[in-house]
């Protein structure tokens, strides 16, 4: 047994320490309930890993250190701890591509920076094609990854068969076969909630106030520009606020009068019981619409695209279960005895491209990190590290110039809908 866990045991008088101050207590002394100061320099609305990742650079790289973390639930309640933890680079659009590569180096070092085990783990990302459109998206997402340094490549069927030999290539005939896949060596899973609370700590250490069960009821506009917050624990001075709320963020939009093309969709997923390990690759099929990848638990955990409906709401369905169960056993017949355990859906805001909105708004003092749609989790760290940049010197960082909200008006997509739809 080990010796920190003995002394926890034995000794009455220790406390282990919290990964942050408590969110009513932030006091060392723990017995003195605070309110929220008058002023802050920042104020982030939404208390998931985009926002916390942002407080914690904000503090470390650039000194910012009089913020408030704003969280109407609880730390990671909203799209972080509703997704399937996926981590990849291998997208489209040489923008995508750099700043998702960006991420993922990032992640291989935040376990040591946060001092916190995340479980990150390198897998192989397979997108399998079952189609010669598909094949031929595959070889121009290829192409884009080798020519911007990514590691990934087109594969055959039966390289796929050999590192997943459980695999039914040809999905039972119900569906058409998968003719080869998109293969991305440095495809990764990581804990969810791990990364919000090493983040959630690690803004704590350097000074940041996380408040939950504080939610943001109104923003006050003065002459076109960010003046303070109206919560439910009174009004906040803040001359800068960024909103990273995901599947909200059009109601926090609307208390600015700002316009966006965002619609909100609920994604479903579900885990299994947990089985020996077996899949130590992540699996991914557009045309079946699923993915797939075996957690350190055990369990595995699948999901399928968007639901169909624009809805604000977590709501599960039977239908979902039972059109992924069908879809999953097509593709590995070994799985039909498997127990579904337990099954969410989360909130994704989707943009016309299928990229993020990122960075100032025409409202001064107002910044965005929205239009995550599926793909939000992967992006945690350098979501973080450019929004702080952007906060800190009222610019827009490189990496993210390309995903600004004016680019709906000078019609500058970046069109990537061939890389972000299942791939989670």
């Amino acid at each position: 047994m080990p010796l920190r866990l003995l002394r926890f045991g034995l000794n009455k008088t220790y406390k282990e320490p919290r990964m942050f101050r408590a969110p009513a207590t932030l006091k060392d002394e723990y017995d003195v309930p605070a309110t929220l100061k008058d002023e802050y320099d920042v104020v982030i609305i939404g208390g998931g890993g985009h926002g916390l990742a942002a407080a914690y650079y904000l503090a470390k790289h650039h000194n910012i250190t009089n913020v408030a973390v704003l969280e109407q639930g609880y730390i990671g309640s909203g799209g972080t701890g509703r997704n399937t933890a996926i981590i990849r680079s291998n997208y489209l659009t040489p923008e995508g591509v750099r700043f998702y590569e960006k991420s993922v180096e990032l992640y291989k070092g935040l376990s040591r920076e946060l001092r916190f085990n995340l479980f990150y783990t390198e897998r192989g990302h397979y997108t399998l094609a079952h189609s010669d459109a598909a094949l031929r998206t595959a070889r121009w997402r290829a192409e884009v990854n080798q020519h911007l340094g990514v590691n990934s490549e087109v594969v055959d069927p039966d390289f796929i068969k050999k590192h997943n030999p459980e695999i039914d290539i040809t999905c039972g005939g119900h569906q058409p076969p998968v003719m080869g896949a998109l293969y991305h060596p440095p495809g990764a899973i990581a804990r969810h909630d791990a990364v919000a609370w090493a983040f959630a700590r690690g803004a704590d250490e350097r000074g940041v106030e996380i408040h939950q069960q504080t939610a943001v009821n109104d923003i006050e506009i003065k002459d076109g520009a960010v003046t303070g917050v109206h919560t439910n624990r009174g009004f906040v001075k803040a001359k800068k606020v960024l909103s990273a709320v995901a599947g909200w963020t059009t109601a926090i939009t609307q208390m600015v009068g700002l316009r966006t093309p965002l619609v909100i969709h609920p994604l479903q997923a579900f885990v299994s019981e947990p089985i020996k390990p077996w899949l130590d690759t992540i699996i991914v099929s557009g045309s079946l619409h699923i993915y797939i990848s075996q957690s350190t638990r055990g369990e595995l955990v699948s999901g399928a695209a968007l639901d169909p409906y624009e809805l604000i709401n977590t709501r599960s369905t039977l239908d979902f279960a039972e059109g992924l169960s069908g879809h999953l056993i097509d593709l590995f017949p070994c799985l039909s005895g498997v127990k579904v355990m337990r099954q969410w859906a989360g909130l994704c805001d989707m943009t016309p491209d299928f990229s993020p909105i990122m960075g100032r708004t025409p409202v001064h003092g107002f910044y965005i990190d929205a239009g995550w749609g599926t793909y939000g989790f992967k992006a945690t760290p350098v979501c973080g590290l450019t929004m702080a940049h952007t906060i800190a010197r009222d610019e827009d960082h490189d990496l993210i110039r390309a995903f600004s909200l004016s680019r709906f008006e000078r019609m500058t997509l970046v069109g990537e809908k061939g890389a972000a739809s299942v791939g989670h």
